[in-house]
């Protein structure tokens, strides 16, 4: 668990600004406390101030003071957000009485501090439900320009150190997107190659999987990944990506030199890029318990700017990773940014 520990220190080298939008859950406060005294990020607490500092008093918490606490019901940019959600969303038929009351739910408020630049990243779902966590995202934060798709990735440490970047793997999508085109496929595998670059800290080495390799099988399902494949390198040409590949072709040597001999990918792929949804949950949760594999996400891709959702039945450990984790996503996005602009 190296990588962990390389994460969170390049989270600790550059702070950024993470909201919790919920700042009286009980795991969150005790995560918040823990990231606050190690200094890994900037921790936004939203929530009532009397009811937070009564709660870390009877959890013992010693270091919430440091956070910054929004109360979502009273501060000084309610008018502000409320009239830059409206702005956002007239369109829509939103009105500046519904924007004023949607301001107050603190999934909403999260969101706009990050479009208003007051917040780099977010964490939330420990009390709420994905849908309820990535309907204000995608409404405020919206996804990256060129992209369409948001998808979730894990990060799977498995215990042979030869697959991989020693025994490290990212699997896409595993989360979101149930049935991807070729076009959807294909940024799904681009937006992986970046968060590991961003996340991993390594050159990615993308892997279409299929039930064929390299025209071994004839059938639409193939033609999709082989589609894809063709985008993703369009879509950017810097990134190793090859495909359409079996998965034991993607991850031994010896068979990857005997199905695919001229891949710059196969036996060495660190990414693991899934046709569809079925493919990506099933085959993470199966590593994840046959092969005793500890899998840190879903990392929530593709968005404008990091918003991660966590399982209702996650650890305090979970919630101080993914912050570590989306830490590290805002230093990449914002890299990402300047170097298109420079």
């Amino acid at each position: 668990m190296d990588l962990m520990q390389d994460i969170i220190a390049r989270a600790k080298a550059n702070k950024q600004k993470i909201v919790l939008p919920e700042g009286t859950e009980k795991r969150t406060l005790y995560a918040a406390d823990r990231l606050l005294n190690e200094n890994i990020a900037e921790i936004i607490l939203i929530g009532n101030l009397s009811e937070i500092k009564n709660l870390a008093n009877q959890y013992g918490l010693q270091h919430i003071d440091k956070a910054i606490i929004v109360d979502p019901l009273n501060h000084s940019k309610k008018e502000e957000y409320t009239q830059l959600l409206f702005d956002l969303r007239k369109n829509k038929g939103l009105t500046i009485e519904q924007a004023a009351k949607l301001v107050e739910d603190p999934l909403y408020l999260g969101c706009l501090m990050i479009k208003n630049g007051d917040a780099d990243g977010e964490i939330a779902g420990a009390d709420n439900t994905t849908g309820d966590v990535l309907r204000p995202a995608l409404q405020i934060i919206k996804t990256v320009p060129g992209m369409s798709v948001v998808s979730g990735a894990f990060m799977m440490f498995v215990k042979d150190e030869s697959y991989g970047k020693d025994g490290i793997l990212i699997f896409a999508d595993c989360a979101v997107m149930p049935n991807p085109d070729a076009r959807q496929l294909a940024e799904i595998a681009v937006a992986t190659a970046h968060t590991t670059e961003a996340i991993v800290g390594i050159e990615p080495k993308v892997a279409m999987l299929s039930f064929s390799t390299k025209g071994s099988a004839k059938d639409p399902l193939v033609d999709k990944v082989i589609e894809a494949t063709k985008l993703a390198k369009e879509m950017d040409p810097d990134i190793l990506i090859d495909g359409e590949m079996q998965a034991d072709a993607a991850l031994v040597p010896f068979i990857g030199k005997s199905k695919a001999p001229n891949s710059p990918v196969a036996g060495h792929a660190n990414v693991l890029v899934f046709p569809n949804l079925e493919c990506g949950n099933i085959s993470y949760k199966l590593v994840q318990r046959l092969g005793n594999a500890e899998a840190v996400g879903p990392i929530l891709q593709g968005m404008a700017a990091p918003v991660n959702d966590l399982s209702r039945g996650c650890s305090i450990d979970d919630i101080y990773k993914m912050v570590a984790v989306t830490a590290n996503q805002a230093i990449g996005l914002k890299k990402q940014k300047n170097n298109k602009n420079g």
